[in-house]
C-alpha cells in the first residue's frame, strides 16, 4: 500500500531543467567548456551538469529536428506516493516512477505527467539506498 505525503502535495524546489539537443557530444563541450557548468554524470543520450541548486540534464533528441521542449523537474520527497496523489486527482502520468540512473550513495527516479496544455512535468525523487542508511546509522 502506498501512503499519501502528509498534508498533500508538497512540490519543493526546482531540481533539473531538461532541454533536447540535436547532438549530445557538441552540447556537452558547449555545456562543460563554454558555459563552465560542473559536469556531473552521463547516462545513455543524457548528460547532467550543476548549475547551482539546479540540475540541467541534456538530452538527444529520439527523432532528428524534432524538439521534445523544456522539462521542469519537481524535486519530491516520496514520487511513489505523491504520483499516486496526484493520478488520485486526475493528473495523466506519460511515465510512472521508474530508476533512472544508480548513483555512489543514493537512486534517481522519475516519473513524467502532462499539464492540461500538454507540456511535461518531471517528479525527481533521491533516495538512498538501504545499505547507505545503514552505514550512516553506524558512524
Amino acid at each position: 500500500m502506498v501512503s499519501e505525503p502528509q498534508g498533500g502535495v508538497h512540490l519543493q524546489d526546482v531540481s533539473q531543467i531538461a532541454f533536447t539537443v540535436q547532438n549530445l557530444a557538441e552540447a556537452k563541450i558547449f555545456y562543460r567548456d563554454v558555459l563552465e557548468l560542473k559536469f556531473l554524470f552521463e547516462t545513455g543520450t543524457m548528460a547532467f551538469f550543476q548549475c547551482g541548486s539546479v540540475r540541467l540534464m541534456i538530452g538527444e533528441a529520439e527523432k532528428p529536428a524534432v524538439s521534445e521542449g523544456t522539462i521542469v523537474y519537481f524535486r519530491v520527497a516520496n514520487l511513489e506516493a505523491t504520483a499516486h496523489l496526484l493520478e488520485s486527482r486526475g493528473a495523466g502520468f506519460v511515465q510512472q516512477p521508474h530508476l533512472v540512473a544508480r548513483m555512489k550513495s543514493h537512486d534517481l527516479w522519475m516519473a513524467f505527467l502532462k499539464d492540461p496544455a500538454g507540456n511535461t512535468l518531471g517528479l525527481t525523487s533521491e533516495v538512498v539506498r538501504a545499505e547507505e542508511k545503514e552505514n550512516a546509522n553506524a558512524l
